[in-house]
Formats: C-alpha cells, structure tokens, sequence
C-alpha cells in the first residue's frame, strides 16, 4: 500500500475504547523528546495508597513490546489512545507521519515499549477477594 492508503485506512477505522498505556517511543518520535515524569512511577503509585492508608499487598509492572508495521496502524493507535499524542490530527502530523512511514519503509517496523502496572491494595483489615 502507499503512504496515502495507509494513512486512509488507519483514519477510517472506528475509534472504540480505551487502553491506560503510554508508548513513550512514539510520543517522542512524533512530538519530539519530552521532559522525564515519574507520574507514573510503582513508587509514585504506592506512596500514594500508602498516604491513603492502605496496605500495598501485590505490585507487579512490565514492559511490553508494541511493534507497528505500517503508518496506518500508527494512525488508528494514535486516534484512539488520545493522551500519546495529545491533539494528533493527520493533517497536523503529516510530515512525522511520513517520517515514520520511511523508518518503517527501511527498517520493517517501529518499535515501542508500553510499560504495564499492576498494584493491589487493601485498607487494614480487609479480606482478600
């Protein structure tokens, strides 16, 4: 397919629910290189459940690999999971597009980790589930 149809395409799918993920690869590639939070840190979290006084009794996170194989996936991804690229239009990020599209031309895809947590926590006393 070509830059235009890919773009076409990943445009015209439906934008359907959410995922809480970040891909900071990709905000990056497309906004440029963006300031370091630990907003989303585990010790961030857990500080704040902990202030709250419960207990932290399960904390896990994981770094998932998120491969996009075409610009059109990029496009679909990004008009869906909106806080990565806050405010994207195509006709906004047309030559970031076109950046990425040669970058997937000539390497086979763009790479990206999305970085997963998962944190239980529970007042004092409480039964488990």
């Amino acid at each position: 397919m070509t830059f235009e149809e890919l773009v076409a395409e990943g445009a015209a799918v439906p934008v359907e629910g959410w995922d809480f993920s970040t891909l900071r690869e990709l905000t990056d590639f497309m906004m440029g290189p963006q300031p370091v939070s630990d907003a989303r840190s585990t010790e961030r979290a857990v500080a704040g459940l902990e202030a709250a006084g419960l207990t932290v009794v399960d904390l896990r996170s994981e770094s998932l690999r998120v491969e996009f194989f075409d610009v059109g996936a990029v496009v679909h991804f990004l008009r869906k999971v909106l806080w990565t690229v806050p405010g994207f239009t195509v006709s906004a990020y047309r030559d970031r597009l076109w950046a990425m599209h040669e970058h997937i031309e000539r390497e086979g895809s763009f790479v990206a980790s999305s970085e997963r947590y998962l944190v239980e926590a529970r007042k004092e006393g409480q039964l488990g589930v």
